[in-house]
């Protein structure tokens, strides 16, 4: 069995502490969320909370690409949050990450440093009585645009993936999560659409923020709003059609 184990610097003195907390995930009861892929549990070391993510235990094949051909989910959580913050992008703080193999990867946790946060992006999708939703909307579309200006092709750009904190003053800070499936590259206008297709957007959701992010690149609200909404209808097709084969399949 073999195993790897980085530490951001600032964290090299918590060292054996982190090794300690990963190593008794399995008795840990402090949940913070409990899917069906991923665990993720709070820890407090010397007062400070930190979250840790355990992946799902990959099959066996693989396993054996994630030893020797790609690089972990815990991994690239790890390396994609360092260069975030290079860029100015907010994302919880990366502290350490862990992987451990048996023949391929069997194991992997990605720790960072808990956040609190006020509300996340799916209160805007779920309630349009939301209190400022309409400049908070405007907001995320100059994050967003922040995003594509830096090469950021952020894959899970999703609303669970988005927190939010309100800093008064109608105001607000965005920081990423869930960051394993990024690509750093260049951005086209069309990417750039493409991108924010998950983030289920309803019409007068895209009528806002494709305004603010046609403003930004330089192309006119009709171009911005016409592929926005396409490929976000696209998206919501394919995702509603997904879920009535499965209901079917249950009767």
């Amino acid at each position: 069995m073999a195993k790897t184990f980085v530490v951001h610097p600032d964290f090299e003195a918590l060292k054996s502490q982190l090794q300690s907390a990963i190593d008794g995930f399995q008795e840990n009861q402090e949940f913070v969320t409990r899917g069906d892929r991923n665990v993720i549990k709070k820890v407090t070391i010397d007062g400070e909370t930190y979250n840790i993510k355990k992946f799902k235990t990959p099959g066996l094949f693989q396993g054996l690409v994630y030893r020797f051909l790609r690089k972990s989910k815990a991994c690239r959580s790890f390396e994609h949050a360092f260069r975030l913050i290079e860029l100015g992008i907010n994302t919880p703080f990366p502290v350490c990450y862990s992987e451990i193999f048996s023949g391929g990867l069997r194991e992997s946790y990605y720790i960072s440093r808990h956040m609190d946060y006020d509300f996340d992006f799916r209160v805007l999708n779920h309630n349009p009585k939301w209190p400022n939703r309409n400049e908070i909307l405007r907001q995320v579309a100059r994050f967003t645009f922040k995003l594509h200006e830096n090469n950021i092709n952020f894959l899970d750009h999703s609303p669970g993936n988005t927190l939010i904190i309100d800093k008064g003053d109608g105001q607000y800070d965005f920081y990423l999560i869930d960051l394993n499936r990024m690509r750093f590259e260049s951005m086209s206008f069309g990417k750039r659409m493409h991108n924010m297709r998950r983030l289920w957007l309803s019409k007068n959701m895209i009528n806002i923020m494709s305004e603010t992010y046609a403003e930004l690149y330089g192309k006119t609200y009709e171009q911005t709003h016409a592929l926005m909404t396409k490929y976000s209808r696209a998206f919501q097709k394919k995702v509603n059609s997904k879920k009535l084969r499965k209901r079917r399949r249950r009767k």
